[in-house]
């Protein structure tokens, strides 16, 4: 599996670095180990890498890149893919070869990769320190297991690709378990919200202040 690998200037093997994992949308498909960081994944997969942000929250950053026909997960259930169960071993390799924090592993994916963010959380519960799909869905069956971690999910009001429906259930469902997950909806949107949600001041202090476990 093709993917991209961010280390922070002045890396220290002695320290211990947060790890963002970051799920592509469809249009990051492929073998060219570029398009999962470019074009319209640009907004997601590199606001962890700015400079402003580094020198705040120094971070390693994973992004592996699907293959050009298939998916992270199912649609209905969000069942992981062959893929994503690959991405988790890509992201297992970086923690062996790298000083990364186990405790905060950090997951963000956009349509496609939201799907993929929500199976990741519920496949590996308090694997994972926050997670933060966008324009995606789960299965709410597994709200239960969910409500303890920690999420903040986004959709657009009017998303014709991904229905709103699918995070405003899940987000409902892991309330009524117990929950607390955040949940942000930009009213008039569509499916295309990345610039709006990565724009987020809040986003980054909230991911880098959680902790798994």
């Amino acid at each position: 599996m093709p993917y991209r690998l961010f280390v922070p200037a002045g890396y220290r093997k002695e320290s211990l670095y947060p790890l963002v994992v970051w799920l592509h949308g469809g249009g990051g498909r492929g073998g060219d180990n570029l398009k999962q960081i470019t074009g319209g994944n640009i907004a997601g997969s590199r606001v962890w890498t700015r400079a402003e942000n580094q020198s705040r929250y120094p971070c390693l950053v994973v992004a592996p890149q699907c293959a050009e026909t298939e998916m992270w997960t199912t649609l209905d259930k969000a069942e992981p893919s062959t893929q994503l169960l690959l991405a988790v071993e890509v992201v297992e390799d970086v923690r062996r070869r790298l000083s990364v924090d186990a405790r905060r592993i950090y997951v963000a994916g956009q349509s496609m990769g939201g799907f993929g963010a929500w199976s990741l959380v519920a496949s590996y519960p308090r694997r994972f320190a926050a997670a933060v799909p966008v324009c995606g869905g789960g299965d709410e069956a597994k709200a239960p297991a969910l409500a303890r971690e920690n999420i903040w999910a986004f959709h657009g009001e009017l998303d014709r690709a991904v229905g709103v429906e699918r995070s405003r259930t899940m987000i409902a469902a892991i309330r009524r378990a117990g929950g607390n997950p955040r949940y942000t909806e930009y009213k008039g949107e569509g499916h295309v919200v990345w610039g709006k949600v990565f724009s987020e001041p809040e986003l980054l202090p909230w991911v880098f202040a959680q902790r798994a476990g």
